[in-house]
């Protein structure tokens, strides 16, 4: 028999918890519930981002980031423009239908007009047939205006938790690192006219699974458009590693994620949402495994090969050594093993947006 939360369009916080911490019958059908959902609600397509990772640079020092500002032992880099041109060329070629541009928190006059030069060009080169996400972190609302006006027309922008009290443990106590920032940016986006993304990490030392049942619920209450969120996993060249004896292990990191996917798929039917390659970093098979549970995105890495390893987030970080050749007939091959097809030459726009802002699907 089909259990009576499943049967719900909303979730309370308790049943949100109850279904975190489900297991057997109920596990099961939770996994179920959200394939359907997402069946009926988005069919069996599966989006591509071409990933480039413009430069791990970043003003920040978030104490769970391995290019946070002050970790001297990695090595800095920043793609030049021909090297992105090229990427997001290779994107085009390709059929993938969108790119993501993300990079390091950088703040300054120059950023602004490089990132707005670059997604000009790539219009150009595209006859304004790739789409364009940015993940760039905080910026004043006349940036990301600029940015939007130029051509990009999603944002993503992770919250890594919407608890206050465990954001302030995360980060350092200054200006620089402020919660309400990080919200009066996702509002600034909102505002502006962008498919608004956002998403938390999952394991975290000292959070709770009342927390992420937080998570949840801040991001059906913040009506957002694209979710991105996986399992945390630690960096040892960052002050949160101090931390990893209070961490849960890795599969039952990844097993909290398939259900914040699951969960927030039922409560949320139509977002986009991103198959994390920190997943497959934990699971060979676990993007595959997140497309099955409800994500409908996928972002191979179009980075150039020398620079990935630079992009270090966390700790054994997958594909690193492929080509982006390498990474495209991978990821063809994982999404026909997850019994997804990939919907190349489309842009895949958030339906959630398109319905709430009454606006036709992009091609």
């Amino acid at each position: 028999m089909k259990s009576a939360i499943l049967n719900k369009e909303n979730f309370s916080k308790k049943e949100i918890i109850t279904l975190l911490n489900s297991t057997g019958e109920l596990r099961r059908q939770l996994f179920e519930k959200a394939a359907a959902d997402k069946a009926a609600h988005l069919g069996n397509k599966v989006y591509l981002r071409g990933l480039i990772e413009l430069s791990n640079i970043c003003s920040k020092n978030c104490y769970y980031c391995g290019i946070r500002k002050d970790n001297k032992n990695i090595e800095r880099y920043n793609l030049t423009d021909q090297e992105v041109i090229e990427a997001a060329d290779f994107a085009f070629k390709n059929n993938y239908g969108s790119i993501v541009i993300q990079s390091g928190e950088m703040q300054s006059a120059n950023f602004t007009t490089r990132i707005t030069d670059l997604i000009t060009k790539i219009k150009k080169l595209s006859d304004n047939k790739l789409g364009i996400t940015l993940s760039c972190g905080e910026q004043t609302r006349d940036v990301y205006a600029k940015w939007f006006d130029a051509g990009a027309h999603r944002y993503l922008l992770r919250i890594e938790t919407s608890v206050r009290s465990l954001y302030e443990k995360l980060h350092p106590n200054n200006a620089e690192h402020s919660w309400e920032r990080r919200i009066e940016c996702l509002n600034s986006l909102k505002d502006i006219g962008y498919q608004t993304g956002t998403g938390v990490m999952i394991g975290l030392p000292y959070q709770s699974i009342s927390d992420l049942a937080e998570d949840l619920l801040f991001m059906k209450k913040t009506d957002i458009d694209m979710c991105g969120m996986g399992p945390y996993i630690e960096h040892e060249d960052t002050p949160l590693y101090a931390h990893k004896s209070h961490l849960l292990p890795l599969n039952e990191r990844f097993e909290l994620s398939m259900k914040m996917i699951a969960i927030l798929r039922i409560m949320m039917k139509d977002i986009n949402m991103a198959a994390t390659t920190a997943l497959q970093a934990i699971d060979k098979l676990g993007r595959e495994k997140i497309i099955k549970a409800g994500a409908n995105i996928i972002m191979p890495n179009i980075t150039p090969g020398m620079y990935r390893n630079n992009y270090a987030l966390y700790q054994n970080k997958p594909c690193t050594d492929e080509s982006a050749d390498d990474c495209k007939n991978c990821i063809a091959a994982r999404v026909k093993i997850a019994g997804a097809e990939i919907a190349y030459n489309e842009w895949g726009d958030s339906r959630h947006f398109s319905k709430k802002n009454n606006k036709k699907l992009a091609p």
